[in-house]
């Protein structure tokens, strides 16, 4: 079978149910109890890169459960919801919780291979450029202010302006310096929070075992879950692979989740067939 049908089908099985529950709880929590008492949830609870202090071993199935805003709480509900429903009532609940654990997992391992080789060539600009302004040799200023332009830090266009014409002037060079220390501070403890990667596991595995499914984009477009889960995986792939300034999306979470799904679903469909479609 490769197009699913409803049989005895429950709406909302019961880990769907408990993980829906689990967080929104998360997400109330963050918008009311820390906010109003300052516990730092994300510090706590959000997936942090290897090379931060906050780094905490629970933080990769943690960050799960957290969520920035409305929209993306509900995406990920939705989407959970819409997918991991048909996955639950076909595995049973058991298997399905350890398919999304998983899947959460590999998301988050490979964001973090990828987002340490980006913090690794951070750190190391960082530290040549500390280790110039420190030892007084000329050309500090100049490594400052292309780390500025290539990182493309937002500052006082005067200052750098100033710095440009006289690289020479050891303060003004000092202060630049403590900016890019908190630019740098900023993006080792930068958090990943969301159960998108989780989620992009569960779409893969119902791609490939339905994948002549038609979904309906804003009701009304059907697209065919094999067409609309190749393109969605290209998408997150290409601006992965690009990875623009600004982009603020884990979209190597996204892929990692989509992979190994894939790889699960796959090695499961081949040695347990009479269970699968």
């Amino acid at each position: 079978m490769n197009e699913f049908r409803p049989g005895r089908f429950q709406v909302l099985p019961s880990i769907i149910k408990n993980l829906l529950i689990i967080n929104v709880l998360f997400f109330l929590a963050q918008n009311t109890i820390a906010k109003q008492m300052d516990i730092p949830m994300e510090n706590l609870f959000a997936l942090h890169t290897w090379k931060s202090p906050l780094f905490q071993p629970w933080q990769l199935i943690s960050h799960l459960f957290m969520h920035n805003d409305i929209m993306h709480i509900f995406g990920n509900m939705f989407g959970l919801w819409m997918f991991g429903s048909v996955l639950e009532n076909l595995w049973g609940a058991k298997r399905f919780l350890t398919f999304y654990i998983i899947c959460g997992l590999g998301a988050a391992f490979l964001h973090l291979v990828f987002l340490n080789i980006e913090i690794s060539h951070l750190t190391n600009d960082y530290l040549d450029i500390v280790a110039l302004h420190t030892s007084g040799k000329s050309g500090a200023s100049e490594a400052m202010l292309a780390f500025v332009n290539h990182h493309h830090i937002m500052l006082n266009v005067d200052g750098l302006a100033y710095l440009r014409v006289h690289p020479d002037d050891h303060q003004a060079g000092g202060q630049l310096l403590d900016v890019i220390s908190e630019y740098y501070k900023m993006k080792i403890n930068t958090p990943t929070i969301g159960a998108s990667g989780a989620v992009f596991g569960v779409l893969a595995a119902f791609v490939y075992l339905f994948p002549n499914t038609y979904l309906y984009f804003y009701f009304f477009f059907p697209v065919k879950a094999k067409w609309a889960g190749l393109a969605y995986f290209g998408y997150e792939l290409f601006f992965a692979v690009k990875n623009a300034a600004g982009d603020n999306v884990a979209r190597w979470a996204h892929v990692g989740g989509a992979i190994v799904g894939l790889i699960i679903v796959m090695t499961w469909n081949k040695t347990n067939k009479q269970n699968f479609y």
